[in-house]
């Protein structure tokens, strides 16, 4: 078996995560019964009739703003990043209605900033600065001290509360933990997100999820939009299933709730650790192709990678 290159867990990462993506976002919202009736089980709910094509979500827009944002500058800069969202935007991505608000106000030229403070007490808590983050796991993975201070940085413009913030800076120091361990070993992984959770609810929930076996359910730890509530649920589906892109993401999708979000999370980090040889190489090839679809997926992740391999980055 050949080593897992770099460049091949850019590529994975980003391709896992439209595709898990794209899977999940067609049943966002359903109840995990309901899903379980309509798709069957996680390895069954995977696959997708041959003649779909995969059409990703606001979740994977987003995440191609933060790379392009990243690529042309090395770092996050807040005007450059907020150019790039109101440049990609596409409200037929899914977009909810606070950030389609935001957005808005942004391409306007408004006071965005204070809208992001106030639309809602205290900031969003969401998971939509997570969903997008991974970029920022896979550029500074080599310093998880800037990954942690450049996925604040990534959040700010669209998320100021603190469970909002944080939830993107555990997702990509999970992303840049992957990109540094050939070997998975969970205990270290969530003794490493551990140690950096700020909150006692993401440390009560890492801790649930570090407990957690292949037959426990994955559903205490959460299926919602709450940052809270999405990204520990995703870690665990990975680390439960981390040789199985398939199994995975299929049983963060099966769980429902904010299906899309929790299929393109789980997918970036099983894509990161196996390098895209381990994702399904029939969804890969049925990820929509269009101006901003595979092809060009897949060239933002190789210049992103030529980013990261520039003798010095700011």
């Amino acid at each position: 078996m050949q080593p897992i290159t770099i460049s091949d867990r850019y590529l994975g990462c980003f391709l896992g995560q439209s595709i898990g993506d794209a899977v999940g976002s067609p049943i966002e919202g359903m109840a995990p019964d309901m899903i379980y009736q309509f798709f069957g089980d996680s390895q069954a709910l995977m696959q997708v009739p041959a003649d779909r094509e995969l059409h990703y979500t606001d979740d994977t827009e987003m995440m191609i703003g933060v790379a392009e944002a990243l690529c042309d500058e090395g770092r996050i800069i807040e005007d450059r990043l907020v150019e790039r969202f109101v440049a990609n935007l596409n409200p037929a991505r899914g977009y909810g209605p606070g950030a389609i608000r935001v957005l808005q106000v942004m391409s306007e030229g408004g006071n965005w900033k204070h809208l992001t403070e106030t639309m809602f007490p205290g900031g969003s808590y969401g998971d939509g600065a997570a969903m997008r983050v991974a970029p920022v796991g896979l550029l500074f993975h080599s310093d998880l001290d800037r990954v942690w201070h450049e996925a604040r940085l990534s959040a700010l413009p669209t998320h100021v509360h603190p469970m909002g913030i944080e939830g993107a800076q555990l997702l990509a120091v999970a992303v840049a933990w992957l990109m540094t361990h050939t070997v998975f070993e969970p205990e270290a992984m969530y003794a490493e997100l551990l140690r950096r959770a700020v909150t006692d609810e993401f440390r009560w929930l890492l801790s649930t999820a570090a407990n957690l076996s292949a037959d426990d359910s994955v559903s205490i730890l959460g299926n919602g939009i709450e940052a809270q509530r999405s990204v520990v649920t995703s870690i665990a589906c990975f680390a439960l299933a981390p040789d199985d892109y398939v199994e995975a993401v299929g049983r963060a999708i099966g769980l429902g709730g904010d299906t899309d979000t929790l299929g393109a999370m789980t997918g970036a980090l099983s894509g990161t650790h196996l390098g895209v040889a381990g994702l399904p190489g029939n969804l890969v090839n049925q990820l929509e192709n269009g101006e901003r679809g595979r092809d060009a997926i897949i060239a933002l992740a190789v210049r992103l990678h030529e980013r990261f391999c520039l003798p010095a980055l700011v």
